[in-house]
């Protein structure tokens, strides 16, 4: 059998089926997640609670990055509507989750974003933004940091090397040069800064098939050489691992890595993280209102397990209340989560 391209001739973008298919083919004769997890006993995997709302608002982007794993960019035209954002909110009002947690393409081109962040906050709600950097340099957009600032959003900005050869090899040409622009701006307003109660987290992610770098020793050389060549200053680093999902699955395929880095990731699965995975503490929804375990799954399609509700708007009290203990859908993307130190959408689970 032979592994696919999911490049596919005139269409850019990668079929969640056929993604699911290649990750779970016997060809790679690999155990499954759940296998793995049975052999820790650590099944069946459910969640314990629900501490952050993870809103994806869509696909569009001013960026067309090379392992993006929402296949994201300027092209796309998937944008959360008003109704599906409405249903968000009413979520929040009739919880006590603390966090929400919005996320794209670029979540501030998406017309909801601010009445989002201005709703969550009125209600009390940590709010953070996974920002690009290059949105924050961009026409139209020159209020953003302002805005940001404003109404105390927690900054999560891909930055995956603070080199600029190596950020642009994954981010396009010219995209490290606007973000330490961005990054400046976001300085002046006091994010990153010591004793700063605006905080600015930036993320790095390997540009190949490897882990990451322990996380402390690579926020020290971050640290250092940003203030050292551009003078910024950033509160953490995450960490996180390229999941074996959309662009980056496809370019594994293309340069025939694929079965070598999913080997490295199974090998390297450690059992001691699966208790801080983010898949147990998040609730994922999609710019159409879809409910998922969270933004990896999402991309493939992997709704929740069948029993529980499949749109936002259909949560209440009381299915808020079995959503909270659901019981998890996995597979073999989920060995990125679990390899080494673990990683999430806050960073390495083992530090």
């Amino acid at each position: 059998m032979l592994l696919p391209t999911l490049q596919r001739s005139g269409n850019p973008l990668a079929d969640p089926k056929l993604q699911v298919e290649t990750l779970e083919s016997g060809v790679l004769d690999l155990p499954s997640f759940d296998a793995m997890l049975a052999q820790q006993g650590l099944v069946p995997l459910r969640a314990t609670g629900i501490e952050v709302l993870q809103v994806n608002v869509g696909k569009v982007c001013n960026q067309t990055c090379r392992h993006c794993h929402v296949d994201a960019g300027p092209l796309r035209r998937e944008s959360m509507s008003e109704d599906v954002a409405s249903a968000c909110l009413r979520v929040l009002e009739r919880s006590d989750i603390p966090t929400l947690d919005i996320t794209g393409g670029a979540p501030e081109m998406n017309e909801q974003f601010r009445r989002l962040v201005v709703e969550a906050r009125r209600l009390g709600r940590r709010v953070i933004d996974r920002c690009n950097l290059t949105i924050l340099t961009a026409a139209q957009f020159e209020d953003l940091p302002e805005f940001l600032a404003e109404h105390e959003v927690e900054i999560v900005a891909s930055l995956p090397c603070y080199l600029e050869e190596n950020c642009d090899l994954q981010r396009g040409d010219g995209v490290f040069r606007r973000s330490i622009q961005g990054l400046r701006k976001l300085n002046a307003l006091g994010y990153g800064l010591p004793d700063s109660n605006r905080t600015l987290t930036l993320v790095f992610n390997p540009g190949g098939p490897s882990l990451p770098p322990p996380q402390l020793q690579l926020e020290e050389a971050y640290r250092r050489e940003l203030h050292a060549r551009y003078g910024v200053e950033f509160t953490r680093l995450f960490t996180i691992t390229n999941l074996p999902i959309s662009r980056f699955l496809d370019d594994l395929l293309q340069k025939q890595q694929f079965a070598e880095y999913m080997q490295r990731l199974v090998a390297a699965f450690n059992p001691d993280v699966t208790s801080g995975l983010m898949c147990r503490h998040t609730l994922s929804i999609d710019w159409q209102g879809r409910l998922y375990d969270c933004d990896f799954n999402q991309m493939l399609a992997l709704g929740l397990a069948p029993e529980f509700p499949k749109s936002v708007a259909e949560i209440d009290e009381e299915s808020l209340k079995q959503l909270a203990r659901r019981r998890i859908v996995t597979g073999r993307h989920c060995f990125g989560c679990t390899a080494g130190s673990g990683s999430s959408c806050q960073g390495s689970l083992s530090v």
